[in-house]
């Protein structure tokens, strides 16, 4: 099977985006490792699939693949990739697109400095739609990490998300901590886990352990997801800059039952064909 795919990346969370929609595209969990794969394959953190909807008052369908092939519910620095993908591809000359994602509807909205916000929905903090095996729903939760007690907020973005706040983004224990909490017993789906250090009331440093990936330059639906969670405790106000290893976003969330907005570039690197 030959694939026609361009690589995207949104602050170097990067990604293999294709075209569902002129071309029949079915992969089985080896073939996205394969695409994944930086020595193989094309390499990216995550391939994206554009896919035709039948859900009405929907553009688009939008599928999520990590690296170890698993599909996943949400990425936000992707949503803006496909947000650019389908306009530069001609699928769609509207500057405002309304997708469905495996957890609900989001929306994408292109802006004329070239930018891309998205309304990435209403964030939760139920432990049973994180999910997130708790008793209770304080924001503030105890997580045993092997030998370590750790104090995390769980988030659910449409994926799921641990936050712990620390003084120095640089010297946390993303690289030992971050395989553990992603695999942790009382996170039934695997999480993503989010390192955030506050500079100030609207600017934080971040670095994230993706399931299914490892830490990335980037990770959109976890500076949401830090974001939400710093607000929720007081830390910060909206809106948030948020400065990754890639690059910065913009975060904005007015609280309750409002949506999360983020703004960030999306960047296409190059387009291929690829024999699977």
């Amino acid at each position: 099977m030959k694939l026609t795919f361009v690589k995207m990346h949104g602050l170097g969370n990067d990604f293999v985006v294709l075209d569902g929609v002129r071309q029949s595209i079915k992969l089985s969990r080896a073939q996205v490792r394969l695409l994944a794969d930086r020595h193989f394959g094309v390499g990216c953190d995550q391939v994206l699939l554009v896919e035709p909807t039948h859900q009405a008052g929907v553009d688009f369908r939008y599928r999520i693949f990590n690296a170890d092939g698993g599909e996943v519910e949400q990425c936000g620095n992707g949503a803006r990739c496909f947000a650019r993908f389908v306009q530069q591809e001609g699928l769609t000359a509207k500057r405002e697109i309304r997708v469905e994602t495996m957890r609900g509807v989001i929306v994408p909205r292109l802006e004329d400095d070239g930018s891309v916000t998205v309304d990435m929905g209403v964030p939760t903090f139920d432990p049973a739609r994180v999910p997130f095996v708790s008793d209770a729903d304080d924001l503030l939760q105890v997580l045993q990490v092997a030998d370590e007690a750790i104090t995390i907020t769980a988030v659910g973005m449409g994926n799921p998300h641990a936050v712990q706040v620390v003084g120095d983004v640089d010297t946390a224990p993303v690289e030992r901590q971050g395989p553990l909490i992603e695999a942790h017993p009382r996170f039934p789906q695997r999480v993503n886990a989010g390192f955030m250090q506050v500079v100030d009331r609207q600017a934080i440093r971040l670095r994230v352990f993706e399931r299914g990936v490892g830490e990335t330059l980037a990770c959109g639906s976890g500076a949401c997801a830090a974001v939400v969670a710093g607000i929720a405790r007081g830390l910060l106000v909206s809106p948030v800059r948020v400065a990754t290893r890639g690059g910065e976003l913009s975060v904005a969330w007015r609280g309750a039952a409002a949506p999360v907005l983020m703004t960030g570039p999306a960047v296409t690197v190059f387009k291929g064909e690829i024999e699977l």
